[in-house]
């Protein structure tokens, strides 16, 4: 069973990068995430009324709050990079970065929980890796568009790089968090970590005041970003609690399937040869992974 929630967190999570590049065009990125927050967090909290998780916050320990608070910060920071790469970058650049999260995760997975690394395992991770570099390397183009990818390229490039090493911690964190912890319950409670620390940075860098131009169409698009971010999260840490983190963030990770699809539909984003031939490496060392 554990295996269908991790493909469910696959197909939503895919749907929340599509809807969220939809949202941040003209708003600025940590001011979408902060708002979209608040969705995730409303229906992550209804999630634990419905199953009546709620009830068991009072049991929950001090290590388990340290790891889901950890979890938490981690998953802010890795959220605020991604959306900062979205809003300059192709998202069939930006996601296949954030997708490569999966080999620092097993590689975490190994030292800090014990799991096994296997020798299937290794290949899968080199066939990710290289898949990855395929996918991100420069289309053929004109030379005015080619300088203007190459001016705005760098930046985009570090927040997503930023965001996989983020996000496999989140994995790593998570996955001793919600020990001893029923999943709803943990995924509302790191969810309010990320909405603080998210309202946190806007209020710093003083762009509070920008909530009000949001336009209506881009604020649609952030909600609904949202409700499949809960959707995905919800299903991706059930799958966490009862399968291996070795094998769950990388089923997790098939969502580039459904991003690239949707950005294609879209966006008109259209993959070169050379990158299709990654994201076929890619999706055959994710799958290699079961």
């Amino acid at each position: 069973m554990w295996v269908m929630f991790a493909f469910g967190s696959a197909f939503f999570a895919g749907v929340t990068s599509i809807l969220a590049k939809c949202g941040i065009r003209k708003t600025d990125s940590n001011v979408a995430t902060a708002v979209r927050t608040i969705v995730v967090l409303f229906f992550s909290w209804m999630m634990t009324v419905v199953t009546g998780s709620y009830r068991g916050i009072v049991q929950v320990g001090g290590k388990t709050w340290i790891f889901l608070v950890l979890s938490g910060l981690a998953t802010g920071i890795s959220w605020m990079c991604y959306f900062k790469a979205l809003q300059s970058g192709d998202i069939n650049k930006v996601v296949p970065i954030d997708k490569t999260s999966t080999i620092l995760t097993i590689i975490l997975a190994f030292v800090l929980l014990g799991e096994k690394f296997t020798a299937k395992k290794v290949i899968a991770l080199i066939l990710i890796g290289a898949g990855t570099y395929l996918m991100i390397q420069k289309k053929e183009a004109a030379d005015s568009l080619q300088k203007n990818e190459k001016e705005k390229g760098k930046g985009w490039l570090v927040y997503a790089i930023l965001s996989a090493v983020f996000a496999s911690l989140t994995a790593i964190l998570g996955k001793v968090g919600i020990q001893g912890v029923e999943s709803n319950l943990g995924t509302a409670i790191r969810t309010s970590v990320v909405l603080v620390m998210a309202w946190m940075v806007v209020f710093v860098t003083g762009k509070q005041h920008t909530i009000r131009c949001i336009p209506g169409r881009e604020m649609v698009f952030i909600c609904l970003s949202g409700l499949a971010t809960g959707i995905s999260w919800l299903c991706y840490y059930r799958a966490l609690q009862d399968g291996l983190t070795s094998v769950v963030v990388p089923v997790d990770k098939l969502s580039i399937l459904v991003t690239v699809l949707f950005s294609y539909v879209v966006f008109h984003e259209k993959l070169s040869g050379k990158a299709a031939v990654g994201l076929g490496m890619i999706v055959v060392g994710t799958l290699a992974m079961l």
